[in-house]
C-alpha cells in the first residue's frame, strides 16, 4: 500500500500532490464565482442551470488539464491533438455564454499553473463588470400584422390610420398583395406598442370593412414569441 501511494504521489508530473490539490481547490473556488455571476446576470428562459453547472465543471477540468501538461511541450501538443477530435454542438442561446466559456477556460488555466493572482483579480473584475452591465434586457421589438380581405377598402384606411397614430414614425417591413387579400407587417418599438394598446388600435382596425386579423407579436434578441 505504501509503495502504491509513493508511486502515485511521485508520478504526477512536476507538481506535488499538495500543489495539485490546491490548484484544483482554487479552480473550484473561482468556478463558484463564475457560477454565481452567470446566475445573477441571466434570468427567465435564457438562464440554463445545466449550462451554468457545466461552466463550473469546465473551470475545474481546465485546471486539471493544466496540472497534467505543466511545462511539458510534447504533452501539451498531444493534449491539443486529443481535444481537437471533440466536437461541441451545444447551441448558444445567448452571446454572453461564449464570453463565460472563455472566462472559465482562462480562469482554469491560471489555477492550473498556480497563477492565483491573475485568476482571482481577473475574475473579480469580470464579476463586477457582469453585475453592472450583464443583466441588460434584450432589445424588445413588436410586429404589428394586419390582414384584410379587400385590398381596395382596407389598404388606404390601414395606412392612413397607422401613419396618423405613430406620426409616420413606424417602419413598414412587409406589404403583401395576393388575390383578394392584403397583409401589412409593421415593426414597432416598445413605446409604440404600448401606444397601440392604449388606443385600442386592434378594435379600430377591425372596424374597417374587410379586416380579417390584427396580431401584435413581441420579439427580442433572445426569444421570438
Amino acid at each position: 500500500m505504501n509503495d502504491l501511494l509513493y508511486y502515485v504521489t511521485n508520478h504526477s508530473g512536476s507538481l506535488s500532490l499538495s500543489e495539485i490539490l490546491f490548484n484544483l481547490i482554487a479552480g473550484v473556488a473561482v468556478g463558484g464565482i463564475i457560477f454565481l455571476s452567470y446566475r445573477l446576470s441571466h434570468s427567465g428562459a435564457v438562464y440554463s442551470p445545466k449550462f451554468n453547472a457545466s461552466l463550473w465543471m469546465l473551470t475545474v477540468v481546465t485546471s486539471m488539464v493544466m496540472c497534467v501538461i505543466g511545462n511539458n511541450v510534447a504533452l501539451s501538443l498531444g493534449m491539443v491533438g486529443a481535444l481537437s477530435i471533440v466536437r461541441f454542438r451545444t447551441a448558444i442561446k445567448d452571446a454572453r455564454d461564449t464570453a463565460y466559456i472563455f472566462w472559465c477556460v482562462a480562469a482554469g488555466i491560471c489555477c492550473g499553473i498556480s497563477d492565483f493572482t491573475i485568476a482571482v483579480a481577473g475574475s473579480a473584475v469580470l464579476f463586477l463588470l457582469m453585475l453592472a452591465v450583464g443583466n441588460n434586457k434584450a432589445n424588445s421589438r413588436y410586429l404589428l400584422i394586419i390582414r384584410g380581405a379587400y385590398p381596395d377598402e382596407v389598404s388606404a384606411k390601414v395606412e392612413a390610420y397607422v401613419s396618423k397614430l405613430f406620426h409616420d414614425g413606424v417602419r413598414l417591413c412587409v406589404k403583401n398583395h395576393s388575390l383578394g387579400c392584403i397583409e401589412y407587417i409593421y415593426e414597432l418599438s416598445t413605446k409604440q406598442a404600448e401606444l397601440f394598446k392604449s388606443e385600442n388600435g386592434d378594435d379600430k382596425i377591425f372596424a374597417f370593412p374587410g379586416t380579417e386579423s390584427v396580431n401584435l407579436v413581441g420579439q427580442n434578441d433572445e426569444i421570438v414569441g
